[in-house]
């Protein structure tokens, strides 16, 4: 089994609601910091420029579950695993603990694109280095 990479984040009063808990869409913000940290591990970027293009990875999915509320000053551990890596596609994994304690698991796909001469969206196929490197990090639940 692939080692995984774990990033902690520390959850911030703007983070919280009126009652201390962390917003559920903070947990975007967090998983998409996860993801940029765990691709500088890797050696990439999320979004850079090449041959004169912008490319990137923007998401066409991203979900949450929630089974205990993260507050104010938590210290919070999140697992970064690659689910699964398409033609042009690579699926995340977020595993959020508390200590131990398991509060949530998030999941997000991104296509790899870059912005055509038209400003719209095209997507691309992974190249193999990239992939390769990935794979390495690729975990079966």
């Amino acid at each position: 089994m692939p080692a995984l990479f774990t990033t902690t984040r520390r959850v911030e009063f703007g983070d919280t609601d009126m009652a201390g808990i962390m917003h559920f869409s903070n947990f975007f913000r967090f998983m998409e910091v996860a993801e940029c940290d765990f691709l500088r591990s890797c050696g990439f970027t999320v979004s850079w420029s090449e041959n004169g293009e912008q490319r990137g990875f923007p998401r066409v999915s991203a979900s949450c579950d929630y089974w205990k509320p993260a507050r104010f000053g938590d210290l919070l551990q999140i697992t970064v695993s690659v689910e699964k890596i398409g033609s042009k596609s690579i699926s995340y994994r977020y595993d959020f603990h508390r200590g131990d304690e398991a509060i949530a698991v998030g999941r997000i796909t991104a296509v790899l694109c870059r912005k055509a001469a038209d400003g719209e969206m095209e997507s691309l196929v992974i190249p193999d280095a990239f992939r390769q490197q990935l794979e390495k990090q690729t975990h079966s639940p």
